[in-house]
């Protein structure tokens, strides 16, 4: 049977995709094509690639003082991230400037959806950058990606855990990775702030990415106060994310689903990558005997 890994969107909770495709591998399952969404077409990319080893121990030493480098603000606002950075991090740790798709030792696509008609766009030729660039441009914090006279953005507006494409391109069983269950309103309910650095240096590059509005606007403190510009975004992605994901499953389900429990994990967390990963092989393991019965394994 040709097995198809599906790797949903979830922003900093798609690290667990690594520990998926570790947690499969250990026990002799490799998939023969792999598609992706947002996080999920840029670790199904690495994987692909061969670079996997590399993006996990990059994620694995992110810290939030190197997360918040990649964030700035600048006057065009069509985005919050450095992107220059980001490209420097996308052809070092997920495939070369000059790989293309069709030379990957397996068959590859990314998700992204068209700006203009709200079209779902499958890219599973030419560069693999350039189609991870564009599965990955969340609205808000990254500038969409021209191809072929088409502004793209981010592919979980559309097709959060791309089951469709994977079976498209030949998959005649289905592995998927969800990563919007039971996450709407979760970011909502963090009560306890994080730690402060005595560098306050430090703690105002790190902090900037979740609640650098609080220094911009100024607002009457109570018990519930008004939820940062991020969090709106963060709640927004989450719910769209969510609902998009039941509609699409129940019309098209995956033989088997993997639904690593990330909830409390917020959407710009990357720092986070070491417990994402082992959620990710924590719900494999969960699910294994299901997973080899599927694959006849047993």
């Amino acid at each position: 049977m040709k097995i198809g890994l599906a790797l949903g969107s979830g922003a900093s909770r798609g690290w667990s995709h690594i520990g998926v495709i570790k947690a499969l591998k250990s026990h002799g399952i490799e998939p023969d094509i792999v598609c992706g969404t947002s996080i999920g077409a840029l670790v199904g990319a690495s994987y692909v690639a061969g670079h996997l080893p590399d993006l996990e121990d990059w994620a694995s030493a992110l810290s939030k003082l190197k997360m918040a480098r990649f964030f700035e603000i600048n006057r065009s606002l069509n985005g919050f991230v450095n992107t220059e950075r980001l490209h420097h991090f996308l052809s070092s740790y997920v495939a070369p400037e000059e790989q293309l798709i069709e030379q990957l030792d397996k068959k590859f696509a990314s998700v992204a959806t068209d700006l203009a008609t709200g079209r779902e766009v499958w890219l599973s030729k030419g560069s693999v950058l350039e189609a991870v660039g564009a599965s990955i441009s969340v609205p808000g914090l990254f500038p969409a990606i021209k191809q072929d006279n088409n502004w793209l953005v981010d592919g979980g507006l559309v097709n959060p855990v791309p089951i469709s494409v994977c079976r498209a391109l030949g998959a005649e069983v289905v592995i998927a990775v969800n990563l919007n269950g039971d996450i709407v309103g979760k970011h909502l309910n963090k009560n306890e702030k994080p730690e402060k650095s005595p560098d306050k240096v430090v703690n105002k590059l790190a902090s900037f990415v979740t609640d650098y509005t609080d220094s911009l606007f100024s607002f009457e403190k109570d018990e519930e106060p008004m939820p940062s510009i991020f969090e709106a975004i963060a709640g927004s992605v989450n719910i769209t994310q969510d609902r998009i994901t039941r509609s699409r499953m129940a019309g098209d389900p995956p033989d088997i689903v993997l639904t690593p429990k990330l909830s409390q994990m917020g959407l710009l967390e990357f720092y986070r990558a070491e417990e994402a990963i082992s959620e990710g092989i924590e719900c494999v393991n969960r699910l294994l005997p299901e997973i080899k019965y599927t694959l006849n394994l047993l």
